[in-house]
């Protein structure tokens, strides 16, 4: 199943994101407090696409130095709209990285999306951050 992030949905998911708590999620006692960040990466670029190795080679050296802890990432079909207004469908690739919520993480993940938008040609990378608990 394929959600649409329309603008509309987008904009209630940030409303209802601006009225959650910030106090932290009460974890069981087997579990941690951690932040979830998924990223969403276009592949289309004006010369082409991300190609699978060239993702490959991003996440190599650009995520895995700042998230040795690991990472999952997939494919994903989207569509957004550019800030020039038209309607873009692309493959996308999709990173999601649960971590300690600390300064060193949130600044990684800038410079993972800088790197990305930069090295490809992108106009935006799309973070949701929450809030969650985990255990191993």
């Amino acid at each position: 199943m394929v959600i649409e992030l329309t603008p509309l949905r987008f904009l209630l998911l940030a409303a209802i994101a601006g009225c959650a708590s910030t106090e932290r999620l009460p974890c069981s006692s087997n579990e941690h407090p951690v932040v979830l960040d998924s990223l969403y990466f276009g592949a289309a670029h004006p010369s082409g696409i991300v190609t699978p190795d060239e993702w490959a080679t991003f996440l190599q050296d650009t995520v895995v130095p700042h998230f040795p802890e690991g990472l999952t990432t997939w494919t994903a079909s989207g569509q957004w709209r550019t800030s020039a207004g038209s309607l873009e469908q692309e493959t996308s690739y999709v990173l999601q990285l649960a971590h300690a919520e600390n300064q060193e993480k949130d600044r990684a993940i800038h410079h993972i999306t800088r790197t990305y938008k930069s090295r490809f040609r992108q106009e935006a990378v799309l973070r949701i951050r929450s809030q969650a608990c985990g255990s191993f």
